[in-house]
């Protein structure tokens, strides 16, 4: 009986193959899509950012610019010091702003440092809108 249980395992197979490896590549994929994700992710947050960042900053120019062009020119004597005071900020755009800035700012000296001064004369005025208009901001 024994023989007999022996010779039954020995019988030969020859329709199942021997295992054999498989690629598996899910891994892979996972791994770079992953990447590809997070690296989105960091690009949007990152534009994001300088979104909120440009938004929020503070322009100096372009404040004195609103300043410049809100300005109260019926009070002649804080009209002439505050033009002198904010436009210095564009002097240097360019040779012709800094020509302007040293003209505007001679014609302003007689409305300064006085006690009670007159309103600006019709030549100050056109000045004072020419240089207004060169700026650009």
């Amino acid at each position: 009986m024994q023989q007999d249980l022996n010779k039954s395992f020995d019988i030969p197979l020859h329709d199942i193959k021997p295992i054999m490896e498989i690629q598996e590549y899910s891994f892979y994929y996972f791994l770079s899509s992953s990447l590809f994700l997070l690296m989105l992710v960091l690009g949007f947050s990152y534009l994001l950012y300088r979104w909120f960042k440009k938004r929020t900053r503070f322009n100096q120019r372009a404040e004195n610019f609103k300043l410049l062009k809100k300005l109260n020119l019926n009070d002649t004597k804080t009209a002439a010091y505050a033009i002198t005071s904010l436009g210095a900020i564009f002097k240097d755009d360019s040779p012709r702003h800094t020509q302007m800035y040293a003209n505007i700012t001679q014609r302003l000296e007689l409305y300064k440092y006085k006690k009670e001064v007159d309103q600006f004369d019709s030549e100050v005025l056109g000045y004072i809108e020419v240089y207004r208009g060169m700026i650009d901001v």
